[in-house]
């Protein structure tokens, strides 16, 4: 459907809505009917040919006692669903008295099969008739979605020698027109969508990413498709359609079933009233309302491809609590056994879970089939990189990447959606990449292909021309190396990050006012011993300052011991935290002290020094306010302790690595692999910018004083 026809229908729509309703509901109302009006003139249009014989068949069904007459009626209608009233729109366009077009326009919805009464129910449009009748407009507005100058019928509008008066609107130009006009609705009420419609070129590209690529091993078989955000249900469609078409140039006769689920209750209705269209009655049952990470459809079920633009930067706190919260989820979705962990955790911030989306559709991949599964899924550049090592966005590509599933990773153009310009990728998944594949990641830089639309559709400015989409899946069908297009091992994209502790050294002052100020806190702690113990140190050892905590505890203990006191831990902590101060210039504070014939490793902290003369291992204590870190690749040559021996220890001799914290991470930067600095200017044409500059301002001084002393 071409932008013209796509812009004229969503105008006609929201004339009708202007005209009929601005004087009843606010504009931000106005979705209220129009979305439900538009699916049900869609359904309306195409049960017309056959009303008669409906209600000719349900009379013989009564009068023969046959109660299950779904299939039947069905089969009359030529259609997924019937309706059974004996109304169409155009009979209910000219009643004149309100009370009577509400009586039939009430057995009229009534009349519609169970599966469209669901479509009804959740677009809450029984609701809204009340108001209609009230202001005396739903005759008006039927009249107005009947007008002959558009159609909203997937079949198109002939004259009676068969010639073309209207195209058809097909499903997925349907669902772009429903999505123009929510995407104004929202508007009108200053939201933010936060699901970011998927435009037709970029679900075309997304549909040939997971099929071409494995187009020749396509059997005559069933496939399931699936969409985890499906919205109304466009992505799935077109992937339907782009799959028979490839069945069919290789000779193969396939069965596709298409399954999604849709949080939203007016996307979720027309994406089943779509299906219903189309004449798929039994995929439409395959379409669950709900939250697909809170209340997973379809838990136990494996999908040969997978593919959605699930909304980012969206929270899913809600979801989050409902799963029982970040330290309680047990869903085995996103608790796995990874790499030795029983229990490794991909649990996002809840501010954003999107990448929540992807964790659910790996969960879902077949692992028996020669084919497994292919997934495409849109996302911001937020999931690149988001997350620390040991966090869950960054286990989550851990994850990916140590499985080997990540194919490949597209950069799209700004500007490419209709309610955001910010910078998108899509994520292309596979549990059985080809052999030369294997370890790699593919990186594709396409943010400049694109060709500029004739008229912005809100924030779109540009889509992909079939050019463009056919020299990215050539990229991806054969990977190979360019300007656009790197290959990278999956090492490439982890890291240890690595914690850096270096010692506590303590400087112990035993002043004056230090101890009047330390003989308050012990008396509001109940320990004026310890006050009296810290003067008698002071007696005997000097203000100071001390350099070493080590003697001085020693010294605390034999004096303790003469007054009976005992050194507890509680009491050396209020020592240390009111006494002392950090300074370079002191001793390191001792941890413990290894017993004769530890091994030193000062790497990972087992210093050699003297104690009381003898050699010894010791383990300092460490300065949590000096403590750093460190991000060290995978690809580290020599590892971890090459790049510290390297990087650290020439600058801080007395740092270690405290080994139990170190961690993998795994982030992914498109910045640093296609980065293009600008070139630098030439001196000359900064100086020819100057002496023009000059040439500019020449006599300005002299104008502006003139000026002031006239």
């Amino acid at each position: 459907m071409n932008h013209v026809t796509h812009t004229t229908i969503v105008n006609f729509i929201w004339g009708i809505a202007d005209d009929v309703l601005r004087d009843v509901y606010v504009r931000g109302k106005y979705r209220d009917v129009i979305l439900p009006m538009t699916v049900i003139r869609r359904l309306d249009a195409l049960l017309e040919p056959t009303k008669e014989a409906v209600l000719a068949m349900k009379e013989q069904l009564d009068k023969a006692g046959i109660a299950n007459q779904h299939a039947a009626l069905c089969q009359v209608a030529g259609e997924a669903f019937y309706n059974i009233s004996p109304f169409t729109l155009r009979d209910l366009k000219s009643r004149a008295k309100q009370q009577q077009l509400k009586a039939d326009f009430e057995a009229y919805l009534d009349g519609f099969s169970a599966n469209v009464q669901e479509i009804l129910d959740k677009f809450k449009f029984r609701n809204q008739i009340a108001t209609l009748i009230e202001a005396d407009i739903l005759g008006h507005l039927i009249e107005k979605f009947l007008d002959s100058r558009i159609n909203l019928s997937p079949k198109p509008v002939l004259d009676v020698d068969g010639n073309e008066l209207l195209p058809a609107l097909d499903n997925h130009a349907m669902g772009t027109v429903f999505e123009e006009l929510i995407r104004r609705f929202n508007e009108e009420n200053n939201e933010e969508a936060g699901e970011h419609f998927t435009p037709r070129d970029v679900v075309k590209l997304m549909a040939d990413l997971i099929f071409l690529p494995v187009a020749d091993q396509i059997e005559s078989a069933t496939y399931l498709v699936y969409d985890g955000a499906c919205g109304t249900g466009g992505m799935l469609t077109v992937a339907e359609e782009r799959l028979a078409e490839l069945a069919r140039s290789h000779g193969k006769e396939v069965a596709i079933h298409l399954f999604g689920q849709e949080v939203q209750p007016e996307t979720y209705a027309i994406a089943k009233a779509d299906l219903l269209l189309k004449g798929e009655g039994a995929e439409a049952e395959n379409m669950k309302y709900g939250s697909t990470l809170s209340s997973d459809a379809f838990p136990s079920q494996e999908f040969d491809f997978m593919l959605s633009n699930p909304p980012y930067g969206k929270s899913w706190k809600t979801d989050l609590e409902r799963l029982g919260g970040k330290g309680d989820i047990k869903d085995s979705r996103f608790v796995v056994d990874h790499n030795g962990d029983p229990e490794f955790t991909m649990i996002t911030r809840s501010s954003d879970g999107q990448l929540m989306f992807l964790v659910n559709k790996l969960a879902k991949m077949k692992h028996s089939t020669k084919l497994g599964s292919r997934i495409a899924e849109v996302h911001n550049g937020s999931s690149l990189f988001t997350g620390d090592a040991g966090q869950g966005e960054s286990n989550i590509r851990r994850w990916i990447i140590e499985n080997d599933w990540l194919e490949a990773i597209i950069a799209l153009p700004e500007n490419m959606f209709y309610n955001t310009g910010i910078a998108t990728y899509i994520w292309l998944l596979t549990n059985r990449k080809s052999e030369k594949r294997q370890g790699t990641v593919q990186l594709i830089d396409a943010t400049a292909w694109s060709v500029p639309l004739r008229r912005n559709l809100g924030k779109k400015n540009c889509e992909f021309s079939e050019e463009q989409i056919r020299a990215i899946c050539d990229l991806v069908v054969q990977p190979k190396a360019t300007e656009q297009s790197k290959i990278f091992p999956n090492k490439a994209f982890g890291y240890w990050k690595v914690v850096v502790d270096r010692p506590l050294r303590l400087a112990i002052d035993l002043s004056p006012s230090r101890l009047t100020l330390f003989e308050r806190t012990c008396a509001q702690n109940n320990e004026e011993p310890l006050a009296r113990l810290a003067q008698g140190l002071a007696e005997v050892a000097g203000i100071g300052p001390h350099l070493d905590w080590n003697v001085f505890t020693d010294l605390c203990e034999q004096h303790a011991e003469q007054l009976g006191l005992k050194l507890t831990a509680k009491r050396r902590k209020l020592l240390q935290a009111e006494l002392c101060d950090t300074s370079e210039e002191a001793a390191a504070v001792i941890k413990k002290v290894h017993k004769k014939g530890t091994t030193p490793d000062p790497i990972h902290g087992l210093f050699p020094v003297e104690v009381e003369g003898k050699p010894r291992v010791v383990e300092y204590e460490p300065d949590t306010g000096l403590r750093d870190s460190e991000q060290i690749p995978l690809l580290e040559d020599g590892g971890i302790e090459a790049f510290f021996r390297r990087e650290v220890v020439p600058y801080t001799p007395d740092a270690w690595i405290d080994a139990d914290k170190t961690q993998i991470g795994y982030e992914i930067s498109f910045t640093r692999h296609f980065y293009k600095p600008a070139p630098t200017r030439s001196l000359q044409a900064i100086k020819a910018d100057i002496y023009a500059l000059e040439q500019e301002t020449d006599g300005l001084l002299e104008q502006i004083v003139g000026e002031a002393e006239q």
